[in-house]
């Protein structure tokens, strides 16, 4: 056993990422709202590991998993683009608003509003098929800090 543990470490071969669908899709989004403005902060973290939690009921550590796998996607990732088309073609509209909720929610993380976060914010309310009324929605939400509901 621990001759095949080896054997893992030393193949030097990355274990795949798996394809993005629409809950890791919405993790790597939220990680790249959180990139925007050239910092990863703590903070920011901890509010991905703590959406990922709620919108798809995950303990922490399953939460801090999906995180670590989200970022690995954004990297690595298509356009921001072809991220927000997934959750539009797979989610109700009330999910997508849950969605740029949680958005905001990361953007207001750290107490500040970069024009970088922002910018990206606007273009995924129109990529997800949202309106300027359901980004006021969402940001008011965020702002106010009320609990969305879990997504399954």
């Amino acid at each position: 056993m621990f001759d095949r543990l080896l054997s893992r470490f030393r193949s030097g071969e990355p274990t795949p990422l798996p394809q993005p669908d629409a809950d890791l899709a919405l993790g790597a989004l939220l990680v790249r709202v959180a990139m925007s403005d050239h910092t990863y902060r703590v903070e920011e973290i901890r509010r991905i590991d703590r959406l990922l939690g709620r919108l798809f009921r995950l303990n922490p550590v399953q939460a801090a998993k999906m995180r670590a796998t989200c970022e690995k996607l954004e990297r690595q990732a298509p356009g921001t683009g072809q991220f927000a088309a997934l959750i539009r073609d797979n989610v109700d509209h009330s999910h997508r608003l849950d969605a740029l909720q949680a958005m905001f929610e990361v953007m207001l993380a750290d107490d500040t509003r970069a024009a970088e976060e922002v910018t990206l914010i606007h273009a995924l309310t129109e990529a997800l098929g949202l309106s300027p009324e359901d980004e006021a929605t969402a940001l008011t939400r965020a702002e106010q800090g009320r609990d969305m509901p879990p997504a399954h």
